[in-house]
């Protein structure tokens, strides 16, 4: 949701104060081999605990985003909105807080920036006041002609408060002259692209809405007869609710008194959800698409072990995202599977100010060898997914010195060459390690005995299908193909995008 801040997505430059970069440096010694979701979102109508329930959700899909989170609610003529920074639980966990969001409507928001501080008024839900009356919005994805849309408006007059792309979704409904809510709200999705999952609310309707190849998931629930939009089924789950669909892509769903209403703008296109749901982002207990996330990923593993396995006496997770893929290439290869690295779930990215010998073993304050189950052994080690390589080196190191005799290194999914601009906060190509570097310099960087990836064509298998057909993917893959499946306005203008825009800076 802040690639508007970067428009290249570029995570590698640290932030401009100095007062942080200690911290933002701990924080990518610990995180420098993952990807980060901006956002998660979940939306209720007719439900008289429409705040409690969608703080849940938004616990349940607390790994989407973990730096903010929002709710805004409806009562009685007046809405009511709570956006903190933090985590769900440090907010929307008090009784007080949840009783000044009244109302039996909601809209939730969980969210991860990308480079630089998290500022308060990024937060979503976004709101504004319509001429129609109060109008708020979560959106999960990224626009590729936001920056675009954003210098037009301010062309015109558009004063803006924020630096979230998601803005310009508020003024594009703002200044449409159509006569219903939803008429507007169509002529701004039809302005704008790339990726978006959107649950907005007005005093009357709970609206939800799908970029129309459907990179960004949203699924539709009821609970107690009350519909819920959500960005994963898991956020479902948690609440007792029943999963009813997918809202499709290019859906637009409207719900208000008067009961459900479908809209469908735009014409029906081959879908292209994103791969990066079901290597990372999703919780494994989430079904996407009709695949159950965890059995995905095991298939992962086990077209891994299929395509590259080697003679070794345990595999051993990277945890937690490495678990389901090693299970599977455990049960395929018939490797005894081990917990050879216990992780710390409790590292905070403010935990220490520490010094350059502490950051130097940064990785150790959220991973820690478990030695009776590697010392002596040939492992293999798992993980869904390599972007710049520091974490893996640093794990191979400790995986040695925990004494292991060997130690390979197996990524269940295929290199990341190109960067990404739909809402996955990746380096661009220069800090991508697959893209600047053959597999043999990899292995060598990593210091691994041996290093291999899941081909493009297996990940295909894994998924149910003969391969990748160049004609017709089927999913949004351009982080491993470069094949991007909308236009990229913001990085083929003529004029120079702005590394950073500009925003107050206040206390919050």
């Amino acid at each position: 949701m802040d690639h508007m801040k970067n428009p290249s997505g570029d995570a590698s430059n640290p932030p401009q104060n100095p007062d942080t970069d200690l911290d933002w440096d701990l924080d990518k010694d610990l995180n420098g081999d993952t990807l980060r979701e901006e956002c998660g979102v979940f939306g209720i109508f007719g439900h008289p605990d429409a705040a409690a329930i969608t703080a849940l959700g938004l616990h349940a899909l607390q790994h989407r985003g973990q730096e903010a989170a929002g709710i805004v609610t409806y009562d009685n003529g007046r809405f009511h909105s709570e956006r903190r920074l933090g985590l769900v639980g440090d907010t929307f966990s008090r009784a007080e807080v949840i009783s000044r969001l009244p109302g039996n409507m909601a809209v939730g928001h969980v969210r991860y920036s990308t480079t630089g501080g998290t500022i308060l008024r990024n937060v979503q839900p976004l709101f504004a006041e319509l001429n129609a009356g109060g109008f708020a919005v979560a959106h999960n994805g990224n626009l590729t002609n936001g920056l675009t849309l954003r210098r037009e408006l301010v062309r015109h007059g558009t004063v803006m408060q924020s630096t979230t792309d998601t803005e310009v979704i508020l003024h594009l409904v703002a200044q449409s002259k159509r006569g219903r809510f939803i008429e507007r709200y169509i002529e701004a999705l039809r302005a704008i692209e790339g990726a978006y999952a959107l649950v907005s609310l007005t005093n009357k309707k709970l609206v939800g809405a799908r970029d129309p190849l459907g990179i960004r998931p949203l699924v539709l629930g009821e609970l107690d007869g009350c519909p819920i939009l959500a960005s994963e089924t898991c956020a479902l789950d948690i609440i007792g609710a029943k999963y009813i669909r997918d809202i499709e892509p290019g859906e637009v769903i409207v719900f208000d008194e008067h009961g459900q209403e479908i809209h469908k703008p735009f014409p029906p296109m081959p879908p292209r959800p994103c791969i990066f749901e079901y290597i990372y982002f999703a919780r494994p207990d989430s079904v996407v698409g009709g695949r159950s996330v965890y059995e995905v990923r095991k298939n992962f593993g086990a077209q891994l072990a299929r395509e590259s396995h080697v003679d070794v006496d345990v595999i051993v997770p990277v945890p937690d995202s490495g678990v389901p893929a090693a299970v599977g290439y455990s049960q395929y290869s018939g490797v005894p599977f081990e917990l050879g690295i216990i992780r710390n779930h409790y590292v905070g990215r403010t935990f220490i100010q520490p010094t350059q010998s502490v950051r130097e073993l940064g990785v150790r304050m959220k991973h820690a060898p478990n030695r009776a189950a590697i010392e002596g052994k040939r492992i293999i080690l798992i993980d869904d997914s390599l972007v710049r390589g520091t974490t893996s080196k640093k794990i191979v190191r400790m995986m040695r010195d925990a004494g292991a005799r060997e130690v390979h290194f197996r990524l269940a999914s295929p290199p990341i060459i190109n960067p990404d601009y739909y809402g996955i906060d990746l380096p661009d190509r220069g800090g991508l390690l697959a893209a600047t570097h053959t597999l043999e310099e990899m292995r060598d960087i990593i210091g691994a005995d041996s290093l291999a990836f899941l081909s493009i064509d297996g990940m295909y298998r894994a998924m149910g299908y003969p391969g990748r057909d160049p004609a017709n993917p089927k999913f949004s893959d351009h982080c491993f193909t470069g094949a991007y499946p909308t236009h990229l306005t913001d990085q083929t203008q003529v004029e120079p995008q702005p590394r950073q825009l500009s925003l107050l800076a206040e206390a919050s």
